[in-house]
């Protein structure tokens, strides 16, 4: 699954990297504020991509007496921190450039580079799309696409599918403006798709902040795994009743648990150890991602009165 990840953002930053060098090439010959604004946009989204590599490094890291848990929450920081600046850097930038397109307009020039850029970049983007698409669906299986996105615990990948979504669509504005400019021989065209590529741009931050910002706090485990959990738990000899599963995302690969549950009267201090070994196993063996398993025995009155 790591490596799946990291050829994904692989793609992501090599088409993104060769984009940003074209538009804004074409951008200072042909003077044209969208252009300018999409090489922003490919900038944003390679730095965006480093750090999201960055994240899933710092995410391998093992436990210490700092972080017994592990590191598995950076890639949740890190993707949150991508979300931040492809709305202060690439949202502003490309509204502000919008508007000052508009206050101040300038002839554009050699508008057929223009074409050959969004052309070659639409190639190069839908390329990267495609395969951020096609590892996006084999993880999310039978799930719909905003389903899978809210309740996926791996931002990697639908950061960057979102992130090549946005500048696909920016592509396709930048392009209809080059045409209409063209055409009617009206600047305002330019400007007016500046901004739009930024309002796209903020929709886009929003959307993948609110997503990641749940994963950052600490969201639990898919309802499937807990209640998968808590029959695991009830099915134990000596486990009288299941209280309470509670379960956390440390990282896209590891989920902490703890269950309260209240054993038999007549369990003695072994059966309880076998008990708790025995659910220990059953669970780290159903669920691969389930990495520490912490059990409370605590009696039934005790949870209800909480």
């Amino acid at each position: 699954m790591a490596s799946s990840r990291k050829l994904v953002i692989y793609a992501a930053l090599i088409g993104n990297s060769l984009i940003a060098v074209m538009k804004f090439a074409a951008a200072l010959i042909t003077g044209s504020s969208a252009m300018f604004s999409e090489g922003v946009h490919s900038v944003v989204d390679t730095g965006n991509q480093i750090l999201l590599l960055y994240g899933l490094k710092q995410a391998q890291k093992p436990a210490d007496k700092r972080f017994p848990f592990g590191h598995g929450k950076e890639i949740y920081f890190w993707s949150f921190v991508v979300a931040i600046l492809i709305f202060a850097v690439g949202a502003g930038i490309s509204i502000y450039e919008g508007i000052h397109s508009l206050t101040d307009p300038h002839p554009l020039e050699n508008l057929q580079i223009n074409y050959i850029v969004l052309g070659l970049a639409i190639i190069f983007e839908g390329a990267a799309w495609f395969f951020a698409l096609k590892e996006f669906n084999q993880a999310k299986g039978d799930k719909g696409y905003i389903e899978a996105v809210q309740r996926g615990k791996d931002p990697s990948m639908f950061v960057v599918l979102f992130e090549d979504s946005a500048a696909l669509l920016g592509l396709f504005v930048a392009l209809i403006a080059t045409y209409l400019t063209q055409v009617t021989g009206n600047l305002v065209f330019d400007g007016l798709a500046s901004i739009i590529i930024g309002c796209i741009l903020a929709g886009t931050a929003i959307w993948l902040a609110k997503e990641t910002k749940g994963l950052l706090i600490g969201e639990a485990a898919n309802n499937y795994v807990v209640d998968g959990i808590h029959k695991l738990a009830a099915n134990i000899e000596n486990i009288d009743h299941v209280n309470e599963v509670l379960t956390m995302h440390m990282g896209p690969d590891f989920i902490l648990v703890n269950i309260s549950v209240e054993f038999r009267d007549e369990a003695t201090a072994n059966d309880i150890e076998d008990a708790v070994t025995a659910l220990d196993e059953r669970i780290t063996a159903e669920y691969e991602n389930v990495k520490r398993v912490f059990v409370e025995a605590e009696a039934r009155h005790s949870i209800i009165s909480q």
